[in-house]
């Protein structure tokens, strides 16, 4: 039989899924073997499902059918296991949740008397055929007809030797044998990726590693004219008839809901209905508006049309238990669309009266359940966690997984590593590459710094292979799959890395290719801070505060936004929100909506920031190409700046159904890496001609969508969070005070680092007490001086002192507090290292005055003999305290702030800043003056659509100063712009009303004037 006539179905394959032991991508084998005339494969990750996905869904594509199976090690023996139908599928699932369950993460643990699978295909490959009979003889009575030995002819030494051993046992028990090689590259020029990835997996370098590597480059996929070559014509015949006799595919996986949270002797849909409408009058009094009546009944008949009850029941349930456990949390994303949502408060958003989209949130033509977000306060969400396994039992409800992939600092230092290229040289390369430069490609950039010669060839090429592979899965932020029947005959469950925790082996992409539900619990440190802000304040008037009594549309907030004065307030704290918001200047809630918005690559990229700027302030006359256009588009005044209104527009001037709309909106998403909103423009385009709308609007309406494409901004999303950005903004400017308190409590999170909310409270004339083990707590607390509200800071900022040592030294603190160092160290019988914390922080100055005489008294305690132990050394020896300078040093070394001079204060005293400007010197400058300033780099932003502009925060003694530095002016001068802690910069600056900001014309580093001090910036988040 020619080769071109001889079926075949590769029966055995490991992606890089089977993390570390394979070198392609799920979708590359299933390309490669359609293209070689493949009938089938099947893809056996070890112990793993976790690429199936990504493989049905590219098999789909190439036409291509695809085989669920894995691969196990038992007893050195290799075991794979191929699903026939549904059921199997559920077995092979289950196994893997067995096998995985029982190790910590990464581990599995396989036993023979797990392998009960009677709707499974079962090939064997003995380590020693010799020495299996019985091994054999035992699983022939459990597989029966479904057992096959495998038969591999991979040209390894001793291959010939245990094949003839294979086909003797094959005989003896009268099984069949079938072609299996086993494969783990799509193509041959992936092996050098493959020993890479085993070293890597090994701990050892390529020059160490030995025989432990692959002898030759045989585990790809072959051509048949090459099977045909190695493999008996019944061994081939054979993987067509195994693969005729696999017939389940993941499209047939259906979700059912959980049903328990139905009172008995009620439908789901009437229980829904019957606490939405409960909802909705708390909402809106005993009479709900008649508006409103209508949407409810809208999305109810959606609902059950669609069959969606339970789920919109289950995370009613999961908010009633944070209301009763008086956990904040906010819904957000598209929920916010939906009248159900607002009524059983899943969501604070009222979408009557913000003019949302439900299709945004549930469609007919979508078929798949709705997306809810829900946040809830980052501290307190594990409590949520918690009650979702108690009630559904860790059987039922697990995580999603999040794929945790190579980037190119991981890439980089392991193949370094592997290749043997010294540890320096590749720390040098890191640090001195800029990949978000477009106009020089990193593989130069690391040439030009000294990366040349074979082996740095090699290390480039496989870096740009090992680019986003898989290197280990990782739980997902909040994605919770919860199901009605065992989670583990859906998809495997293992163990996290964290205690308490399990997760699925599938991502949200995965869940969603497959339309299975997923509810995220989200968390959200603003969350926290408001809450413990509330609290504060609650205690500090004597009744208790919520966030409703918080009061709408203050003018004073605004005002104080319009200054951007907002570090510390959420979602508009960035330099560039608070760049926007002297020119937008909100005054009300939707003003907020649309700032949080508007300051996005969609908008940014489509043209429509200035064109809204200039139409707010009078500038630019608002216009309507017809009624139904100015529906969509007046509330922003003519302009689309929210994705709702980009697919509202298609349906009204386009004539799209809903279903169409979202079907574009996920376009818009997805239109870089396929280019699918291509398709839309020809039905966009003819829609509106036939609607009377000019072309010149058309393509405007286009450009605007491709805006969209790079990231539009929801509405829903904007309204739920411009609720907690009022908030925090009113809480900031009344209680200024106890929301920097909170702030510092709920680290980390935001955008500032502890030191900058500090100096931010103490410009606003803000009082801060220092570190003191007399007085602080573990937490910052909010005290009373002279009746006005103060920080203390807590001893949680103290580096190297634990929360622990901390609670021991509280329970045996004194009402009033220790009196000498000796009362300290023989109450708390601290570790040396905590108490040398302590004393490092200066938190131990009451008692000795400051950090040098704290440690000399410490080493005397260190020093007495047990006997003397109760009695307090005497000394008679004073040491002078550090210098200014030291002790600044030294508290940014400890505790990441100082309460004393600003670093650049003493540097400016001492001469080192001659000419430099301070940030607050900038505001009287003029535009287009040539200015020179210096500052602790504190931040370094390059949005992805600002065309390779990067905004750069310099800090000093006075406040913040913003500095542009084009493209151009960053690649000259590559060192200083990427690595300066300490910057000095020349340029111009620009005024445009209240924003000012300096344009870098020449970089400086001077990082050596401050190479004492620990201060980090945030880079490039």
């Amino acid at each position: 039989m020619a080769a071109s006539e001889t079926g075949f179905a590769q029966l055995r394959s490991a992606s890089n899924y089977s993390f570390l032991q394979g070198a392609s991508h799920p979708d590359e084998l299933v390309q490669q073997a359609a293209e070689l005339g493949y009938d089938a494969l099947a893809l056996t990750d070890e112990c793993s499902l976790a690429g199936v996905v990504k493989a049905h869904m590219a098999a789909k594509s190439a036409g291509l059918k695809l085989i669920v199976g894995s691969e196990f090690v038992l007893d050195q023996d290799r075991l794979i296991l191929l699903a026939m139908n549904r059921v199997g599928y559920g077995e092979l699932s289950a196994l893997i949740t067995l096998a995985r369950r029982r190790c910590d993460k990464g581990q599995y643990r396989l036993e023979w008397d797990d392998l009960t699978l009677p709707n499974c295909l079962l090939l064997w490959a003995p380590a020693a055929p010799t020495e299996a009979l019985e091994r054999g003889r035992w699983l022939a009575r459990r597989f029966a007809e479904r057992i096959f030995l495998v038969a591999e002819r991979m040209l390894r030494g001793g291959e010939g030797e245990w094949l003839t051993a294979q086909e003797a046992l094959a005989r003896q028990l009268e099984v069949p044998m079938v072609a299996a090689d086993p494969v783990r590259m799509h193509e041959k020029a992936r092996q050098p990726l493959l020993d890479a990835l085993t070293c890597i997996r090994l701990g050892c370098s390529l020059e160490q590693a030995g025989g432990r590597l692959a002898g030759n480059a045989e585990a790809y996929l072959k051509p048949r004219t090459r099977l045909v070559q190695r493999h008996r014509a019944e061994w081939l015949a054979s993987t067509v008839s195994l693969a005729s006799r696999c017939q389940f595919s993941l499209d047939e996986l259906r979700y059912e809901y959980p049903a328990e949270l139905v009172p008995e002797g009620m439908s789901a849909s009437d229980h829904l209905r019957q606490e939405t409408l409960k909802g909705a009058r708390r909402r809106y009094g005993e009479a709900v508006p008649e508006s409103v009546s209508r949407q409810l009944e809208q999305e109810f008949a959606l609902i059950d049309e669609l069959g969606y009850h339970y789920f919109f029941l289950t995370i009613y349930d999961i908010v009633q238990f944070a209301k009763r456990e008086a956990i904040l949390h906010q819904g957000r994303g598209s929920a916010a669309n939906s009248v159900v949502c607002y009524c059983l408060g899943i969501t604070e958003v009222d979408p009557t009266k913000v003019n949302l989209l439900f299709e945004r949130f549930l469609s007919r033509e979508r078929d798949e359940p709705p997306d809810i977000d829900v946040d809830f306060e980052h501290q307190r969400r594990e409590e949520v966690i918690q009650y979702i396994y108690r009630k559904y039992g860790r059987g039922r409800a697990a995580l999603a997984a999040t794929v945790i992939s190579y980037r190119f600092k991981s890439a980089m230092r392991d193949l370094g590593k592997v290749l043997g290229i010294d540890e320096g040289l590749i720390e040098r390369g890191l640090r001195g590459v800029d990949r978000r430069d477009p106009s020089q490609p990193w593989q130069a950039q690391l040439a030009a710094l000294g990366l040349t010669g074979p082996r740095a060839l090699l290390l480039i090429r496989l870096v740009e292979q090992l680019l986003g592979f898989p290197r280990h899965l990782s739980q997902h932020v909040g994605g919770f799959v919860i199901s009605a029947g065992p989670l583990s005959e859906l998809v495997p469950v293992e163990n996290a890395a964290m205690a308490e925790r399990t997760v699925i082996q599938w991502d949200k992409d995965d869940l969603e290719a497959l339309g299975l539900l997923k509810v995220d619990i989200l968390a959200l440190g603003m969350l926290s801070a408001i809450r413990r802000c509330l609290q504060s304040v609650g205690q500090w008037r004597g009744q208790p505060m919520a966030l409703a009594d918080v009061v709408a549309d203050d003018p004073a907030v605004y005002d104080m936004l319009c200054r951007a004065d907002s570090v510390g307030v959420f979602q508009i704290e960035s330099r560039a929100q608070s760049n926007m918001l002297p020119r937008l200047r909100p005054r009300s809630y939707y003003d907020l909506v649309v700032q949080i918005a508007i300051v996005r690559p969609g908008p940014i990229q489509g043209d429509m920031v200035h064109p809204y700027l200039k139409r707010r302030h009078g500038l630019e006359p608002v216009s309507y190409p017809s009624e139904a256009v100015r529906e969509v588009l007046e509330r922003t005044l003519g302009v689309p700046i929210f994705q709702e209104q980009v697919i509202k527009l298609a349906m009204v001037a386009a004539g799209f159904s809903g279903g169409e709309a979202d079907k574009l909106r996920r376009a818009m998403a997805s239109w870089k890496r396929h280019g699918e909103l291509e398709k839309f423009e020809r039905k966009l385009k003819q829609g509106m001609a036939e609607r009377g709308y000019s072309a010149e609007f058309a393509d405007q309406i286009f450009r605007q969508i491709r805006g969209f494409g790079e990231y539009g901004f929801p509405e829903s999303h904007s309204a739920s969070f411009a609720l907690l950005a009022y908030a925090s903004a009113w809480l900031k400017y009344h209680y200024p005070v106890a929301f920097t308190c909170a702030l510092l409590n709920s680290q980390p999170m935001g955008f500032y680092t502890p030191s900058q909310l500090v100096q931010d409270l103490q410009r606003h004339n803000g009082q801060v007490l220092p570190l003191s083990v007399n007085h602080s707590q573990w937490d910052h607390q909010v005290e009373a001086v002279q009746g006005q509200m103060a920080l203390r800071l807590g001893l949680r900022l103290v580096k190297g002192l634990s929360r622990q040592a901390v609670e021991t030294l509280l329970a045996v603190r004194p009402e009033g507090g220790f009196s000498s160092v000796h009362q300290l160290v023989s109450l708390a019988r601290l570790d040396r290292g905590a108490l040398e914390a302590l004393a490092s922080a200066d938190a131990l100055a009451e008692l000795a005055g400051h950090r040098h005489q704290a440690r000399w008294l410490l080493a005397g305690e260190a020093q007495q003999l047990p006997l003397f132990a109760e009695l307090e050394p005497t000394t008679d020896v004073t040491l002078s305290g550090p210098d200014e300078a030291e002790g600044i040093v030294a508290d940014y070394q400890q505790t990441g702030l100082s309460l004393g001079r600003h670093p650049l204060s003493l540097l400016r005293e001492q001469g080192q800043l001659a000419r430099c400007l301070t940030a607050a010197q900038l505001l009287s400058c003029q535009h287009g003056q040539l200015v020179q300033l210096a500052g602790l780099v504190v931040g370094r932003q390059r949005p992805g659509t600002a065309s390779g502009v990067t905004f750069i925060t310099l800090e000093d003694e006075t406040g913040n100063a913003n500095v542009v530095v084009w493209a151009d002016t960053a690649r000259a001068q590559r060192q200083p712009y990427l690595t300066a802690r300490l910057l000095k910069v020349n340029g111009i600056l620009e005024r445009e009303g209240e924003v000012i900001h300096v344009i870098a014309g020449r970089l400086e580093d001077w990082s050596e004037r401050i190479r004492h001090l620990s201060v980090r910036s945030r880079d490039f988040r």
